[in-house]
């Protein structure tokens, strides 16, 4: 081999090196983007819940997300930055994660094909999880973009009316489910893959992860409809005052 080739090959090896990290740094960031927004799903779960314990608890809770604390009367603008801060994170997520979604009809035919010759539960899972996936693009993007649009509407009755009046229940429903058995499978196929709390029994600990995941999920989906039918209660008490707001334990 003369110079010209040395250095053609080492050049074609150096790329090869370099294109083989790629999926691997993309997994990575996958991980890492996944993890961070089942995280922000449990601490807003919890927040929305705020409404089982009254209307001045979830009015108290909203007011301190905008930092009443610092600006009087609250700065709505700081959850519209926390909902492009998450909009920016689930883009990024899902952009990541389309590349393991099947490119054509016959990449998912040989998808089922394989799945229904294997019956195989992880599998099985990894469906959920595209449909999921799929569900919470648009469904979630509707949502984060209300909430940078209109933070000013966030509260006891502004939320209540929203999701009753303005007929967004379906809608808020339909995510729930989707976010939540999307979070919960994602997170349990994180603990496989990177071999979190595998220890010196990996296959019981496993099994244990899986167990406890199933139970978050069953406990999240009820926690989200019962939070879910409070704010269509109080929306369909409220509806003849639509648009008022919740103030200090009283209306506007």
């Amino acid at each position: 081999m003369n110079k010209a080739e040395i250095y053609e090959f080492l050049t074609s090896r150096n790329k090869q090196k370099k294109k083989s990290r790629t999926p691997a740094r993309l997994d990575a960031i996958q991980s890492a983007t996944g993890a961070i927004l089942a995280l922000f799903i449990v601490f807003h779960l919890i927040f929305e819940s705020s409404i089982l314990l009254g209307k001045e608890a979830m009015y108290r809770l909203t007011k301190f997300f905008e930092a009443d604390f610092i600006f009087e009367g609250g700065e709505p603008l700081i959850i519209s930055a926390l909902a492009f801060v998450v909009f920016v994170v689930f883009v990024l997520h899902a952009l990541i994660a389309m590349r393991k979604f099947p490119a054509s009809y016959r990449e998912y035919r040989r998808y089922q094909t394989h799945r229904h010759l294997l019956v195989h539960n992880d599998t099985n899972l990894w469906f959920i999880q595209i449909t999921t996936g799929f569900m919470m693009f648009f469904l979630g993007s509707i949502h984060l973009y209300t909430m940078m649009m209109q933070p000013s509407k966030i509260g006891p009755f502004a939320s209540a009316d929203r999701i009753f009046s303005d007929g967004m229940w379906p809608m808020y429903l339909m995510l729930l489910v989707s976010v939540v058995l999307h979070a919960g499978i994602g997170v349990y196929r994180l603990i496989i893959k990177w071999g979190v709390f595998d220890g010196v029994q990996p296959q019981q600990n496993r099994l244990l992860a899986k167990k406890i995941i199933k139970w978050l999920i069953v406990f999240y989906l009820a926690l989200g409809a019962v939070s879910l039918v409070t704010y269509i209660k109080i929306g369909y008490e409220h509806q003849e005052h639509y648009g008022e707001r919740y103030h200090k334990g009283v209306k506007e």
